[in-house]
């Protein structure tokens, strides 16, 4: 039903109650006079009867008796479903609310002549007094670019590049090679349900499997079959396999050598289209660094963040939580699968990984609720322009054309949660970038990160 439709229904004040049930959760009663509902009812028959093409009758000639007697469940379910909507829309702007969850609506239905009371309730922010966020001090970690860390993404390119040939000998595996291979691990005479795999691929001697795994392949020429006890570390992801001692069984299928360009001009050209090394060179140095700001920088925002939530403290909406923790449970298990594995093979129940999420998932939402408040402090909003490019950058990410993925958002409900996080993303950047910023020389674990970066 359009809203005009209902407009002159509308015409005295609403008459409702509110409830807080908790400082995250409100209910409120709303009481709908007889007059209203009666008066609701005759404007869906109104447009009901005008749509109607029934045998015997002239469209739009319907008499109102036979639409509410054929159509009786669909008109009472349209009027209440579209009062119902125009009341909240006209109650939550008085309350100034912003829900964080979907709104619980009591079973109701109209009926003429007599007056309907009906609930919703929803979770909502709670009210906490902000701390001081801007001029707050904070370290970021220079970035140095050193030899070292360019000849290293160097020798990556290389690698990327390399040609790999199959060896024609039966000789041992040594680092370096790649080798295909079909691998099974027994326990007592018994294979270990999970744990097989045939012509899988791996290059030795760059921490791709076990230690103890890689030791075993390189004692089994090509074209031959081995075995050997491994044990898996204590803190192996298969929580089932942890600590284990199993009886591995290799067949080593084909030994592979990759040849490594020389670093050239040539290599230059080859990996960019570059003109010289030189040009190269600067090329990963602009970009190194680039890379390496923004990762020091998310992480001095990220601190500073942190210590602001230390600083305040607020009880979550429960439903939002469960919300955010079924979302991070499912892109879990969603990546699992698209390596091929699944929950089970690591040893965890779905239940094990909830509670080892719900710290990060109120983690989350409690940031949400921090810098919403912020943004709202600081009349943040976001632009349309501002809601293409995050779809831009997204399909490009995904490989999705941008109308059909923003089409896709729109029509599960999604456009306020993509608004949300770019408000809380400006939020973020307001509070960096108000802060009393030092640099500081990047320290020896950093500084080794960056060289294998």
């Amino acid at each position: 039903m359009p809203k005009w439709a209902l407009a002159n229904i509308l015409e005295e004040a609403l008459e409702y109650t509110v409830t807080q049930i908790s400082p995250v959760k409100t209910q409120v009663t709303v009481s709908v006079p007889a007059e209203e509902a009666t008066a609701a009812l005759s404007t869906a028959v109104a447009l009901f009867r005008s749509k109607a093409d029934i045998k015997g009758f002239r469209k739009g000639k319907v008499p109102s008796s036979v639409i509410e007697q054929r159509f009786k469940k669909e008109v009472v379910g349209e009027a209440t479903t579209d009062l119902i909507n125009v009341h909240i829309n006209e109650i939550m702007g008085e309350l100034k609310l912003s829900p964080l969850s979907g709104l619980d609506v009591s079973e109701a239905a109209l009926a003429k002549g007599e007056p309907l009371e009906y609930t919703f309730s929803f979770e909502h922010a709670p009210e906490f007094e902000l701390p001081e966020y801007k001029g707050q001090a904070i370290e970021e970690e220079e970035v140095v670019v050193s030899d070292a860390d360019i000849n290293s993404v160097i020798e990556r390119v290389r690698k990327n590049l390399a040609e790999v040939a199959p060896i024609s000998d039966n000789r041992t595996p040594a680092d370096g090679d790649v080798v295909s291979v079909t691998f099974e691990a027994f326990e007592n005479g018994q294979a270990i349900p999970g744990v097989r795999a045939e012509n899988f691929e791996m290059t030795l001697g760059e921490g791709q499997s076990l230690a103890e795994f890689e030791a075993l392949v390189k004692t089994i020429p090509a074209g031959s079959e081995g075995e050997g006890e491994i044990t898996f570390p204590a803190d192996f992801i298969n929580t089932d396999l942890a600590g284990r001692t199993v009886t591995m069984k290799v067949a080593v299928h084909v030994i592979k050598v990759r040849t490594l360009p020389p670093v050239d001009d040539e290599l230059a050209k080859k990996a960019g289209n570059f003109e010289d090394l030189d040009k190269m060179r600067e090329a990963i140095t602009m970009s190194y660094k680039k890379s390496r700001e923004d990762l020091h920088r998310s992480s001095a925002q990220k601190k500073l963040i942190d210590t602001l939530l230390a600083a305040v403290d607020f009880p979550l909406p429960p439903t939002t939580v469960e919300q955010q923790l079924g979302q991070m449970v499912q892109e879990f298990v969603t990546q699992l699968e698209r390596r091929g594995k699944s929950l089970e093979s690591t040893g965890k129940s779905l239940a094990d990984v909830e509670v080892e999420m719900k710290p990060q998932a109120e983690e989350l939402v409690k940031t949400q609720i921090f810098l919403s408040a912020v943004a709202a402090k600081e009349e943040l909003a976001v632009t349309p322009q501002e809601m293409d490019a995050f779809f831009y950058r997204l399909s490009t990410q995904v490989g999705q054309d941008v109308v059909l993925l923003k089409r896709y958002y729109e029509d599960n409900g999604m456009m306020i949660m993509v608004r949300d996080k770019l408000l809380c993303d400006k939020a973020a950047d307001l509070i960096y970038a108000s802060a009393l910023v030092t640099k500081v020389a990047p320290t020896e674990s950093a500084a080794d990160a960056e060289a294998t970066a």
